[in-house]
Protein backbone atom coordinates (compact mmCIF):
# COMPACT_ATOMS: atom_id res chain seq x y z
CA UNK A 1 0.00 0.00 0.00
CA UNK A 2 1.19 3.61 -0.87
CA UNK A 3 0.73 6.70 1.36
CA UNK A 4 -1.81 8.78 1.00
CA UNK A 5 0.15 11.78 -1.27
CA UNK A 6 -1.67 15.21 -0.39
CA UNK A 7 -0.61 18.15 -3.15
CA UNK A 8 2.29 20.29 -1.40
CA UNK A 9 0.93 23.59 0.67
CA UNK A 10 2.52 26.57 -0.71
CA UNK A 11 2.70 28.91 0.78
CA UNK A 12 21.41 28.68 25.01
CA UNK A 13 18.30 28.47 22.33
CA UNK A 14 19.09 31.58 19.89
CA UNK A 15 22.66 29.55 18.93
CA UNK A 16 21.07 26.71 18.10
CA UNK A 17 18.57 27.81 15.99
CA UNK A 18 21.23 29.63 14.15
CA UNK A 19 22.77 26.23 13.70
CA UNK A 20 19.84 24.68 12.57
CA UNK A 21 18.96 27.26 9.89
CA UNK A 22 22.00 26.44 7.60
CA UNK A 23 21.65 23.48 5.78
CA UNK A 24 25.72 21.85 5.54
CA UNK A 25 28.23 22.81 3.15
CA UNK A 26 28.32 20.88 -0.33
CA UNK A 27 25.16 19.47 0.31
CA UNK A 28 24.46 16.92 -3.07
CA UNK A 29 21.52 17.40 -4.80
CA UNK A 30 18.70 15.28 -4.13
CA UNK A 31 17.31 12.77 -6.94
CA UNK A 32 14.22 13.53 -6.04
CA UNK A 33 12.12 15.64 -3.23
CA UNK A 34 12.83 14.96 0.38
CA UNK A 35 9.63 13.38 1.67
CA UNK A 36 7.97 13.32 4.67
CA UNK A 37 5.50 10.11 5.64
CA UNK A 38 3.74 9.50 8.90
CA UNK A 39 3.96 6.47 9.65
CA UNK A 40 1.99 6.98 12.96
CA UNK A 41 0.10 9.46 14.12
CA UNK A 42 -1.38 8.29 17.60
CA UNK A 43 -0.09 9.42 20.74
CA UNK A 44 0.15 7.20 24.19
CA UNK A 45 0.57 3.59 25.20
CA UNK A 46 -3.24 2.36 24.90
CA UNK A 47 -4.13 0.19 21.82
CA UNK A 48 -7.33 0.24 21.23
CA UNK A 49 -9.68 -1.17 18.19
CA UNK A 50 -10.03 2.29 16.20
CA UNK A 51 -6.99 3.85 17.30
CA UNK A 52 -4.69 5.01 15.10
CA UNK A 53 -1.03 3.58 15.09
CA UNK A 54 1.98 4.47 17.43
CA UNK A 55 4.27 7.38 17.30
CA UNK A 56 6.60 6.76 14.01
CA UNK A 57 7.63 9.33 11.00
CA UNK A 58 10.03 8.31 7.94
CA UNK A 59 11.73 11.10 6.30
CA UNK A 60 13.63 10.16 2.84
CA UNK A 61 16.63 12.14 1.83
CA UNK A 62 19.03 11.48 -1.34
CA UNK A 63 16.48 8.40 -1.69
CA UNK A 64 17.74 7.22 2.47
CA UNK A 65 15.45 6.56 5.11
CA UNK A 66 15.20 7.96 8.52
CA UNK A 67 12.53 6.39 10.65
CA UNK A 68 12.07 8.85 13.92
CA UNK A 69 10.86 6.90 16.64
CA UNK A 70 9.33 3.29 16.63
CA UNK A 71 6.52 3.20 18.54
CA UNK A 72 4.37 -0.55 18.49
CA UNK A 73 3.48 -1.49 14.78
CA UNK A 74 6.26 0.68 13.14
CA UNK A 75 7.61 -2.19 10.93
CA UNK A 76 4.04 -2.88 9.22
CA UNK A 77 3.56 0.44 8.71
CA UNK A 78 6.90 1.10 6.99
CA UNK A 79 6.13 -1.67 4.96
CA UNK A 80 2.20 -0.25 4.10
CA UNK A 81 4.11 2.53 3.06
CA UNK A 82 5.77 1.10 0.12
CA UNK A 83 9.34 1.38 1.71
CA UNK A 84 11.52 -1.88 1.60
CA UNK A 85 12.50 -3.19 5.30
CA UNK A 86 15.73 -4.42 3.72
CA UNK A 87 16.72 -1.07 3.21
CA UNK A 88 16.49 0.25 6.84
CA UNK A 89 19.14 2.90 7.36
CA UNK A 90 19.26 5.77 10.09
CA UNK A 91 16.94 5.24 13.44
CA UNK A 92 16.08 8.28 15.94
CA UNK A 93 14.91 8.11 18.91
CA UNK A 94 13.20 11.33 20.59
CA UNK A 95 12.80 9.79 23.93
CA UNK A 96 12.36 6.53 25.76
CA UNK A 97 8.74 6.84 26.37
CA UNK A 98 7.23 2.86 25.05
CA UNK A 99 5.06 4.45 22.50
CA UNK A 100 7.72 6.14 20.97
CA UNK A 101 10.66 2.97 21.29
CA UNK A 102 8.39 -0.23 21.95
CA UNK A 103 9.80 -1.74 18.43
CA UNK A 104 13.18 -0.02 18.19
CA UNK A 105 14.65 -3.38 18.41
CA UNK A 106 12.18 -5.38 16.79
CA UNK A 107 11.80 -3.27 13.59
CA UNK A 108 15.52 -3.78 13.00
CA UNK A 109 15.26 -7.06 13.57
CA UNK A 110 12.27 -7.67 11.20
CA UNK A 111 14.56 -5.64 8.39
CA UNK A 112 16.97 -8.67 9.50
CA UNK A 113 14.65 -10.98 8.97
CA UNK A 114 13.67 -9.31 5.62
CA UNK A 115 17.22 -9.41 4.46
CA UNK A 116 19.16 -6.82 5.80
CA UNK A 117 23.14 -7.05 5.11
CA UNK A 118 24.06 -3.65 5.49
CA UNK A 119 25.01 -0.84 8.29
CA UNK A 120 22.24 0.48 10.46
CA UNK A 121 22.72 4.03 12.66
CA UNK A 122 20.71 4.39 15.51
CA UNK A 123 20.27 7.94 17.64
CA UNK A 124 19.16 8.83 20.78
CA UNK A 125 19.94 9.91 24.48
CA UNK A 126 20.14 7.76 27.23
CA UNK A 127 19.36 4.73 27.98
CA UNK A 128 19.75 3.93 24.08
CA UNK A 129 23.04 1.55 24.35
CA UNK A 130 21.20 -0.10 27.28
CA UNK A 131 18.71 -0.73 26.02
CA UNK A 132 20.14 -2.06 22.64
CA UNK A 133 22.10 -4.33 24.38
CA UNK A 134 19.21 -5.61 26.24
CA UNK A 135 17.39 -6.02 22.96
CA UNK A 136 20.35 -8.44 21.49
CA UNK A 137 20.34 -10.43 24.79
CA UNK A 138 16.46 -11.01 24.85
CA UNK A 139 17.01 -12.21 21.30
CA UNK A 140 20.19 -13.98 21.45
CA UNK A 141 19.04 -17.20 20.88
CA UNK A 142 16.61 -16.18 18.03
CA UNK A 143 19.68 -14.21 16.03
CA UNK A 144 22.09 -16.91 16.70
CA UNK A 145 20.00 -19.67 15.50
CA UNK A 146 19.03 -17.87 12.52
CA UNK A 147 22.92 -17.11 11.56
CA UNK A 148 23.53 -20.71 12.46
CA UNK A 149 20.98 -22.40 10.55
CA UNK A 150 19.48 -19.57 7.77
CA UNK A 151 23.75 -18.22 6.95
CA UNK A 152 22.34 -14.92 7.76
CA UNK A 153 25.14 -12.31 9.25
CA UNK A 154 25.30 -11.26 12.58
CA UNK A 155 22.70 -8.91 13.01
CA UNK A 156 24.80 -7.32 16.18
CA UNK A 157 27.73 -6.18 13.89
CA UNK A 158 25.39 -4.56 11.54
CA UNK A 159 24.21 -1.89 14.46
CA UNK A 160 26.12 1.13 15.36
CA UNK A 161 24.56 2.84 18.15
CA UNK A 162 25.34 7.10 18.67
CA UNK A 163 24.08 8.17 21.93
CA UNK A 164 24.30 11.74 23.36
CA UNK A 165 22.83 13.82 26.08
CA UNK A 166 23.05 17.45 25.23
CA UNK A 167 21.18 19.46 22.90
CA UNK A 168 23.16 20.20 19.54
CA UNK A 169 24.53 18.92 15.92
CA UNK A 170 23.67 14.86 15.89
CA UNK A 171 24.84 13.78 12.54
CA UNK A 172 25.69 15.14 8.96
CA UNK A 173 25.82 13.22 5.54
CA UNK A 174 25.69 14.54 2.07
CA UNK A 175 22.27 14.69 2.11
CA UNK A 176 21.01 15.91 5.28
CA UNK A 177 22.24 17.28 8.47
CA UNK A 178 20.44 16.66 11.62
CA UNK A 179 20.08 18.93 15.13
CA UNK A 180 18.31 18.02 18.46
CA UNK A 181 16.70 20.66 21.32
CA UNK A 182 16.10 19.35 24.56
CA UNK A 183 12.25 19.95 24.97
CA UNK A 184 10.18 19.79 28.06
CA UNK A 185 8.76 16.66 28.84
CA UNK A 186 8.91 16.13 32.30
CA UNK A 187 9.26 13.52 34.32
CA UNK A 188 12.10 12.46 31.10
CA UNK A 189 14.95 14.95 31.16
CA UNK A 190 16.27 13.35 28.03
CA UNK A 191 13.89 13.99 25.72
CA UNK A 192 14.42 15.54 22.34
CA UNK A 193 13.02 17.70 18.93
CA UNK A 194 15.20 17.10 15.82
CA UNK A 195 15.38 19.08 12.85
CA UNK A 196 16.45 17.38 9.54
CA UNK A 197 17.77 19.88 6.88
CA UNK A 198 18.13 18.58 3.05
CA UNK A 199 18.92 21.13 0.48
CA UNK A 200 15.08 21.19 -0.56
CA UNK A 201 13.36 21.56 2.64
CA UNK A 202 13.11 21.70 6.56
CA UNK A 203 11.61 18.95 8.50
CA UNK A 204 11.01 19.47 12.14
CA UNK A 205 10.08 16.47 14.49
CA UNK A 206 8.95 17.51 17.98
CA UNK A 207 9.24 14.81 19.85
CA UNK A 208 6.91 15.05 23.40
CA UNK A 209 7.09 18.32 24.45
CA UNK A 210 4.89 20.92 26.39
CA UNK A 211 5.15 24.77 25.61
CA UNK A 212 9.20 24.66 24.76
CA UNK A 213 10.92 27.87 23.92
CA UNK A 214 13.51 25.18 22.69
CA UNK A 215 11.44 23.51 20.31
CA UNK A 216 10.59 27.33 18.52
CA UNK A 217 14.39 28.01 18.26
CA UNK A 218 14.84 24.78 17.03
CA UNK A 219 11.77 25.35 14.30
CA UNK A 220 12.48 28.66 13.53
CA UNK A 221 11.93 28.92 9.39
CA UNK A 222 11.16 25.88 9.17
CA UNK A 223 9.21 24.15 6.08
CA UNK A 224 7.09 22.19 8.06
CA UNK A 225 6.70 21.20 11.63
CA UNK A 226 5.31 17.76 12.44
CA UNK A 227 4.14 18.34 16.23
CA UNK A 228 1.93 16.62 18.74
CA UNK A 229 -0.87 17.73 20.20
CA UNK A 230 -3.28 17.23 22.68
CA UNK A 231 -6.74 18.45 22.87
CA UNK A 232 -8.72 19.78 25.93
CA UNK A 233 -12.08 18.13 25.50
CA UNK A 234 -10.93 15.34 24.09
CA UNK A 235 -8.50 14.67 27.11
CA UNK A 236 -11.06 15.04 29.57
CA UNK A 237 -13.34 12.28 27.79
CA UNK A 238 -10.83 9.50 27.82
CA UNK A 239 -10.00 10.24 31.34
CA UNK A 240 -13.50 9.27 32.20
CA UNK A 241 -12.23 6.03 31.15
CA UNK A 242 -9.00 5.03 32.63
CA UNK A 243 -8.59 4.70 36.68
CA UNK A 244 -5.37 6.75 37.00
CA UNK A 245 -7.36 9.75 35.15
CA UNK A 246 -6.19 12.50 38.62
CA UNK A 247 -2.47 11.05 38.23
CA UNK A 248 -2.69 10.76 34.40
CA UNK A 249 -4.23 14.49 33.75
CA UNK A 250 -1.66 15.90 35.89
CA UNK A 251 0.92 14.13 33.59
CA UNK A 252 -0.42 14.75 30.28
CA UNK A 253 -1.14 18.75 31.09
CA UNK A 254 2.42 19.02 32.49
CA UNK A 255 4.41 17.51 29.24
CA UNK A 256 2.06 17.54 26.62
CA UNK A 257 0.98 20.84 24.41
CA UNK A 258 -2.33 21.97 23.81
CA UNK A 259 -4.03 23.14 20.43
CA UNK A 260 -3.75 27.19 21.77
CA UNK A 261 -0.41 26.52 23.28
CA UNK A 262 0.72 24.56 19.45
CA UNK A 263 -0.62 27.72 17.81
CA UNK A 264 1.39 30.26 19.77
CA UNK A 265 4.81 28.25 19.16
CA UNK A 266 4.25 27.44 15.56
CA UNK A 267 2.98 31.08 15.31
CA UNK A 268 6.62 32.46 17.06
CA UNK A 269 8.84 30.04 15.51
CA UNK A 270 7.72 31.40 11.83
CA UNK A 271 7.04 27.74 10.52
CA UNK A 272 5.67 27.32 6.71
CA UNK A 273 3.34 24.02 7.40
CA UNK A 274 2.10 22.66 10.67
CA UNK A 275 1.67 19.09 10.82
CA UNK A 276 -0.35 17.67 13.80
CA UNK A 277 0.60 14.54 14.79
CA UNK A 278 0.43 12.34 17.94
CA UNK A 279 -2.65 12.91 18.64
CA UNK A 280 -4.13 12.45 22.28
CA UNK A 281 -6.48 11.39 22.60
CA UNK A 282 -6.02 9.33 18.85
CA UNK A 283 -9.15 7.14 19.14
CA UNK A 284 -12.37 10.06 19.95
CA UNK A 285 -14.32 10.33 16.39
CA UNK A 286 -16.35 12.83 17.71
CA UNK A 287 -13.23 15.64 17.19
CA UNK A 288 -13.06 16.31 14.05
CA UNK A 289 -10.38 18.09 11.41
CA UNK A 290 -12.19 21.34 12.14
CA UNK A 291 -11.60 20.64 15.89
CA UNK A 292 -8.39 19.77 15.93
CA UNK A 293 -7.36 22.80 14.21
CA UNK A 294 -9.42 25.39 16.20
CA UNK A 295 -7.51 26.31 19.20
CA UNK A 296 -3.92 26.32 16.12
CA UNK A 297 -5.55 28.72 13.95
CA UNK A 298 -6.50 31.32 16.85
CA UNK A 299 -2.30 31.80 16.60
CA UNK A 300 -0.90 30.70 13.66
CA UNK A 301 -2.27 31.79 10.02
CA UNK A 302 -0.23 29.21 8.01
CA UNK A 303 -1.27 25.61 5.79
CA UNK A 304 -2.14 22.99 9.31
CA UNK A 305 -2.58 19.35 8.05
CA UNK A 306 -4.36 17.08 10.62
CA UNK A 307 -1.95 13.88 10.61
CA UNK A 308 -3.31 10.65 9.71
CA UNK A 309 -1.61 7.58 9.09
CA UNK A 310 0.52 6.74 6.29
CA UNK A 311 -0.47 10.71 5.08
CA UNK A 312 2.73 11.77 2.93
CA UNK A 313 3.32 15.69 3.38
Amino acid sequence: MMPITRRRFMGGAAALAAAAALPPAGFAQPAARTRLVLLGTGGGPRITANGRSKPANLIVAGGVPYVIDCGEGVALQYVRAGFALNRLRYLFITHHHSDHNLDYGNLINDAWVAGLKTPVDAYGPPPITAITEAYWQLNRFDIETRIADEGRVDLRKLVAVHEFSEPGPVMQNADVKVTAARVRHPPIREAYAYRFDAADRSIVISGDTTYSPELIALARGADVLVSEVMHLAGLERLLAKVPNAATLREHLLASHITTDDLGRLAAEAGVKTLVLSHLVPSDDPSITDALWTEGVRRHYGGPIVVGQDLLEV
